[in-house]
């Protein structure tokens, strides 16, 4: 019996990748249960791509597990605790995916800033023809640019819009290692009074749920965008709708909401925002080296080597 469980829904390359180590397939978790108990006890390993929550009692449905293998940097849908508990390690799939990433970022502010939206509307509809010119709309470089969180992605975002000559802010748990000029927040309502822009990119998880609160959407005031490249869950979505409502925010670039894909509606009905479908790693090159990454992390686990990218 094979040793190797691959759970999710993956494109025909990983599908091949996974099927040339021998491994099973599952659509998702709850389909656990369609194994027999032998087949449960004979996995060493699962490579995991999913939303759904992977939870201790999961993981005791697979009494041989030593790693789960996540698809994707964010690993929050993973108990890692119960993992830790049970002698099961866990990997992500870091750094591979930063690019892309941080390009939509950047992309996002400035698709919200110059109101690209409108433009192609402006366009397709032939408003341009008829009326002349669209509205004018809102410069980017030159702006105040707050990081929430610089870590690897965060860090790829800042130097980004540095090049964009913005004056560079950011909150982390700690001071970091930056470009002279840097300045360093250690409170996130201090950040965001100090910016136009805020991009988020915090780890999901409990610790960091509604990180962004109301009180630092109202400090980032009528005239500051907001961007979410992280987790829906890190920002209190019920203040940062009623602030884009009513116009204490100028705009926001969205690609992560809570409960996607089923979102807030309140969402479709704004003009100041621009809406992704979490596709921020979505590229053919980026997911190809996510999944080559998760099962390099499969293959060095049975082989008793060194974890490429460990979590815990």
């Amino acid at each position: 019996m094979t040793e190797i469980l691959a759970i999710g829904t993956y494109p025909d390359w990983d599908e091949k990748g996974f099927a040339d180590l021998g491994a099973r397939r599952l659509d998702t978790i709850e389909a656990l249960d369609t194994l027999s108990e032998g087949e449960r006890a004979a996995i060493r390993a699962v490579g995991y791509k999913g939303h759904h929550a992977f939870s201790g009692a999961k993981m005791d449905m697979l009494p041989n597990l030593g790693l789960i293998a996540n698809f994707g940097v964010g690993y929050d849908a993973i108990d890692v605790d119960a993992a830790t508990e049970r002698g099961i390690k866990v990997t992500n799939t870091p750094d591979v995916l930063n690019d892309d990433v941080a390009d939509l970022a950047v992309a996002m502010l400035i698709n919200v800033s110059r109101n690209m939206r409108m433009g192609e509307d402006w366009v397709r509809s032939g408003t341009w023809a008829e009326k002349g010119d669209m509205p004018l709309n809102r410069k980017v470089s030159g702006g105040k640019c707050g990081i929430l969180g610089l870590g690897r992605i965060g860090r790829d975002i800042a130097d980004r819009m540095a090049a964009f000559k913005m004056e560079m802010h950011y909150y982390a748990r700690s001071e970091k290692n930056t470009p002279s000029g840097w300045t360093y927040h250690a409170d996130p309502v201090d950040l965001a009074r100090a910016v136009d822009y805020i991009v988020i990119a915090l780890v999901g998880g409990p610790e960091t749920a509604k990180f962004v609160s109301a009180e630092m959407i109202a400090a980032l005031g009528d005239d500051g965008i907001l961007v979410n490249i992280s987790r829906g869950s890190v920002v209190d979505e019920g203040a940062l709708l009623e602030a884009l409502e009513n116009g204490r925010l100028r705009g926001a670039g969205l690609d992560v909401f809570v409960g996607e894909p089923r979102i807030d509606p309140r969402f479709h009905r704004l003009e100041n925002v621009v809406l992704q479908p979490h596709q921020g790693s979505g590229t053919v090159e980026t997911r190809k080296a996510m999944g080559e990454l998760q099962r390099d992390n499969v293959t060095a686990f049975l082989n008793g080597a060194a974890l490429k990218s460990p979590v815990k």
